[in-house]
């Protein structure tokens, strides 16, 4: 807990929820929630599994004290105004539905009111099954509000910790500017299983992982520790948006 639920052995990143990512980022109550609409019925489809998905709703809204999946909020990092968003991976495997994609899209609108960058934090198994083809649509949905905010020239940056899977990776989690990975996450579409299955082969051991993917495939531009996330994006904000003086000055208008 003193070390950001980062084991000081073996550097293995254990979960923190959004509320606590946010805390430890910016500081207590240097954080404004974003709030968002809720859609009037959540549950179309009236699903059920081994358990009605309304109950399934009501449990993870005690157990995270959220509403959905993704929190969001406005901050500052170095002193430059940003609007966060984090997933729950408490909340029904951080699943994507509804309300989720409303939550994003409000973040997505008050970045560009406040003309600032927009940081998303992943932490999903994907879309949510109990919600169908309502859940699919949002992948859509949020892809807009990206592009959206790509026309006014703001920043994108891209958090991915573990695990960031399936439709979530095959939206907006790839579409950033700049994606950093949390040390040891898990980046993923389909699951192990069913890729072995699929290639009938054996895969690598870090198979499916940020540091895979950022030697492999490129989709990751660097890996962090937990605890140096936030000076990163501080410093990249920085450059992007030439806010120190030594970016900033005439004098130093150079490819360095």
């Amino acid at each position: 807990e003193q070390n950001g639920m980062v084991c000081p052995e073996c550097n293995a990143h254990h979960f923190i929820s959004p509320s606590q990512r946010f805390t430890m980022m910016f500081g207590e109550n240097n954080w404004k929630k974003i709030d968002s609409p809720l859609v009037k019925d959540p549950d179309p489809y009236n699903w059920v599994d081994t358990k009605k998905y309304k109950d399934r709703l009501k449990e993870a809204k005690k157990i995270t004290d959220q509403d959905s999946a993704v929190l969001s909020c406005e901050a500052k990092i170095n002193n430059i105004e940003v609007v966060v968003s984090a997933v729950n991976f408490k909340f029904i495997g951080g699943s994507i539905s509804m309300d989720e994609s409303e939550n994003v899209l409000a973040a997505i609108k008050t970045a560009i009111e406040k003309k600032c960058p927009y940081i998303f934090i992943s932490g999903s198994g994907g879309m949510r099954m109990m919600t169908n083809m309502l859940s699919l649509m949002q992948m859509t949905r949020m892809t807009v509000g990206i592009n959206a905010l790509r026309e006014q020239n703001l920043p994108y940056i891209v958090v991915a910790t573990s695990p960031t899977t399936g439709g979530l990776t095959a939206s907006i989690a790839s579409l950033s500017d700049i994606c950093i990975g949390e040390t040891g996450a898990t980046w993923a579409f389909a699951g192990r299983r069913i890729v072995e299955n699929t290639e009938k082969s054996q895969l690598p051991e870090n198979f499916q992982t940020v540091e895979w993917a950022k030697d492999k495939g490129g989709q990751i531009d660097l890996i962090c520790d937990r605890k140096d996330i936030h000076p990163t994006i501080g410093t990249l904000l920085s450059i992007l948006l030439k806010k120190n003086s030594a970016i900033s000055s005439e004098e130093n208008e150079t490819s360095e």
